[in-house]
């Protein structure tokens, strides 16, 4: 073992820390995903590389999740000399790529519990082309100025280390004690139980892969003081510059995907195992397994060396193929695949609509291979829902790139496609010149990309507007699986673990067979999910309408989540199942619960077209709790909290004891409180712009909303047509629970709006003699 390139925890530790600051100025947002303790039980971590940036990046995140050091390779060139950086390279565990005992450093360090980074593509692979015209993997090679396969170093390290194990193994069942005792010691190991055990677990590679997103091209700080430097900057000067200076100093995805771990027990053939235990049956140390004169020695090692070799170049193949394979696809690349595929096929004017068109699809097919991994970009409908529209989108950044590059043009809704587009690009000039073929370079051993898009191309332009429909009907379901992952991470547990909902909480879509002339639109309570209205819906579905359960945003993932939302985040959901349900009836009802009623009469208010009218059952104008008069004043001291400190603010939350515990969150976020409030006043401002029929149906005993919330209601509604039910129940679900025959009267209420008939309406009488509740009676007219 070579001391003088030892670890220095001292210079490692500050190394850390130093990035940690360093990190808050970066413009890159780095994101390691990987399963649970797959990253503890890795052992030599393999890497691609685009960029510099990424040769320190990896050893800084094991050590920040693991605490355990790792051990690197560098090109020699930095180690010429005896200056203070190649010190401190040796301090950090960097060893230079010619070291002459090179795979004993790194076996060593493996046995000791360390862990090793290896880029086997041996060098920054600019074009990302990976694939050759075969299909077989390679890089291109600067040196060479040819394509190569990747090296086999990482390959022959990990088996060279398994056959030591095996000697090691090998040794104990023979009690060779003497040799065991002196391997441990030049291994640094506590002793030969150490060693043991160490032989004992199995030597494990992790292919991983490293993308990022956007790439830029835009001149930066990094090129313009590279300028200052005298001499002219070359091609690869300039390209590194720019293009590391807009990783580091700009909004960057860097998203590092760890593979399977791959036991090197699994990787090799039974007679591959037995010419590995006939290498390790006479090893007489851990070096001479990397020996390649010691392997030469005898017809009979030698013999078993190429057998073994054999195992180490499938070995390599496999594991570039994980790497390869775990690559994060991003919109850009399913945007210049599309661009592509067109160019190939000869289609130089694509119309921009259709285009946009063509990449939603292809993000919603690629959905569907859950084996891809995706950014979350391609997981979030409100990220990649808007690229069919025209305003500012992830998709805006993609074009103004490909337009700088003079890659394609945009005129009259057209993009005009470039022959510099398909052309040949320098190596150390595409990254700049054509970022569009980078992206597609990298998702070419994907074969699932291509086949989303080739599909999507297909589809484009055929699709009716139900099919789109019932494509963002699943944005809809998509978007509850993703607002369920962003708010299930460390900080969000202690509260997600008190909540007690467990109904299904899900949005739906029910479409009958024959509908009827109107379909309805439901929406559900405060603090609850779809889950508060689905029987109601399964109901209103076997009656024939055309039903749509709204999830409102916030709802049915995590308080925390329902904490960053607003009320207009929740009139959004709403908008959006108006937008699927109008493809399928010309009218239709908006029907809501509580909370849901009152969004129901803003929506009806503000977007009256197409709404054949509506019902809110215990609308929410005002509160039984005297407490909801001082929200406004607790949510602007939690935010002055949240200001100046760390901490969560006074109260983020409060307990909720809900009638409906499987349903409803049992934590309340003060915010959504303070939201419920703003939308019951903006509410208030709006009910007399409504002019389509109105039900409100309110238990007269409610514990959670003030009855007179109701007549509020009522009253200020200027609708022609409107009536006003009373339920006598002290329950606030009335709806849920079907109390009064609730559910009946919205029926009837919808029967007449299906029928094209009137609702006559009359007050309820709050002030007769005796106390009780006198309910609005009801006449339908021709």
């Amino acid at each position: 073992m070579d001391r003088y390139f030892d670890l220095d925890q001292q210079t490692y530790d500050w190394c850390v820390r130093a990035f940690d600051q360093v990190q808050k100025v970066l413009g890159v947002r780095i994101k390691m995903h990987h399963e649970h303790r797959q990253i503890d039980s890795g052992e030599i971590f393999l890497f691609n590389h685009f960029a510099r940036v990424e040769t320190f990046i990896p050893q800084y995140l094991i050590y920040k999740e693991t605490g355990e050091f790792c051990r690197s390779i560098a090109s020699a060139e930095f180690f010429s000399g005896n200056d203070r950086f190649a010190e401190a390279l040796r301090n950090l565990g960097v060893v230079p790529n010619d070291h002459p005992h090179l795979m004993e450093l790194l076996a060593t360090d493996i046995l000791r519990g360390r862990k090793i980074v290896v880029f086997p593509e041996g060098g920054m692979v600019k074009d990302r082309k990976v694939v050759d015209d075969r299909g077989r993997y390679s890089v291109f090679s600067r040196s060479a100025n040819e394509r190569r396969k990747h090296h086999t170093g990482a390959a022959r390290l990990a088996i060279g280390l398994q056959i030591f194990k095996l000697a090691v193994l090998y040794r104990a069942r023979i009690n060779d004690r003497t040799r065991l005792e002196a391997w441990s010691r030049e291994l640094g190991l506590s002793g030969v139980d150490e060693l043991l055990e160490v032989a004992s677990r199995p030597v494990t590679v992790v292919p991983a892969s490293i993308t990022f997103y956007p790439l830029r091209i835009r001149d930066n700080i990094l090129r313009r003081a590279g300028e200052m430097l005298p001499g002219d900057l070359s091609k690869r000067a300039i390209d590194e510059l720019i293009v590391e200076g807009n990783i580091l100093f700009k909004a960057t995805d860097m998203d590092i995907n760890l593979g399977h771990n791959l036991d090197i027990r699994e990787q090799s053939t039974w007679f591959e195992k037995r010419l590995s235990g006939l290498l390790a049956r006479d090893l007489p140390d851990l070096n001479s397994i990397f020996d390649i004169d010691y392997l030469n020695e005898r017809i009979l090692r030698r013999t078993a060396t190429q057998g073994v070799r054999i195992a180490i170049s499938r070995l390599r193949d496999r594991y570039m193929r994980d790497i390869y394979q775990t690559a994060t696809v991003n919109l850009s690349h399913l945007a210049s695949k599309i661009l592509v595929e067109n160019a190939e096929n000869g289609t130089m004017v694509i119309p921009e609509h259709r285009f946009r068109e063509t990449l939603y699809l292809a993000v919603k097919r690629l959905q569907a291979h859950r084996e891809i991994r995706l950014h979350r970009g391609l997981c979030d409908p409100d990220r990649y829902q808007p690229v069919l529209e025209t305003a500012p989108s992830a998709l805006s950044q993609f074009l103004r790139s490909a337009q700088n590059a003079a890659l394609i043009e945009r005129a009259n809704d057209q993009l005009i496609l470039k022959d510099k587009l398909v052309e040949e690009h320098h190596f150390d000039e595409i990254r700049l010149e054509n970022p569009i073929e980078v992206y597609v370079n990298e998702v070419e051993p994907l074969k699932p990309v291509e086949a989303a898009v080739r599909e999507a191309l297909d589809k484009a332009g055929t699709m009716s507007q139900r099919d789109l429909a019932y494509e963002f009907y699943d944005d809809e379901v998509k978007a509850l699986e993703w607002d369920k992952t962003l708010y299930s991470k460390r900080k969000h547990f202690e509260i997600n673990s008190r909540e007690t909902a467990a109904a299904d909480p899900s949005p739906f879509f029910l479409v009958p067979d024959n509908p009827k002339r109107i379909g309805v639109v439901l929406v559900h309570g405060f603090l609850a999910s779809p889950a508060e209205v689905r029987n109601f819906g399964r109901q209103l579905y076997d009656l024939g309408y055309v039903t749509y359960g709204v999830r409102l945003k916030g709802h049915g993932t995590s308080p925390w989540d329902l904490r960053d939302r607003s009320w207009r985040d929740w009139m959004e959901s709403v908008e959006k199942a108006r937008s699927i349900i109008e493809t399928f009836v010309d009218e239709y009802a908006i029907v809501g619960f509580s909370t849901g009623g009152n969004l129901g009469l803003v929506s009806t208010a503000e977007r009256p077209e197409a709404i054949a009218g509506a019902v809110a059952i215990c609308p929410p104008m005002k509160f039984r709790n005297k407490n909801m008069r001082f929200v406004p004043l607790m949510h602007g001291a939690n935010r002055i909290v949240k200001w100046l400190s760390t901490y969560e603010g006074v109260m983020p939350f409060r307990p909720n004891e809900s009638e409906h515990p499987l349903i409803n969150y049992r934590n309340m976020p003060l915010r959504g409180i303070y939201e419920l409030t703003r939308l019951a006043s903006h509410l208030n401002s709006v009910l007399a712009d409504i002019d389509r029929p109105v039900c409100i149906i309110q238990a007269d005993g409610d514990r959670v909303v003030d009855p007179q919330s109701a007549t509020i209601a009522y009253e200020k509604t200027n609708s022609p047509v409107k009536e006003l039910h009373w339920i006598e129940s002290n329950r606030h679900g009335i709806l849920n629970e079907d109390i009064g025959d609730t559910r009946k009267r919205v029926f009837d209420f919808l029967e007449r709006l299906d029928q094209g008939l009137t609702v006559g309406s009359a007050a309820a009488d709050l002030d007769s003699s005796d106390g009780s509740v006198v309910e609005t009676s009801i006449q339908a007219t021709p």
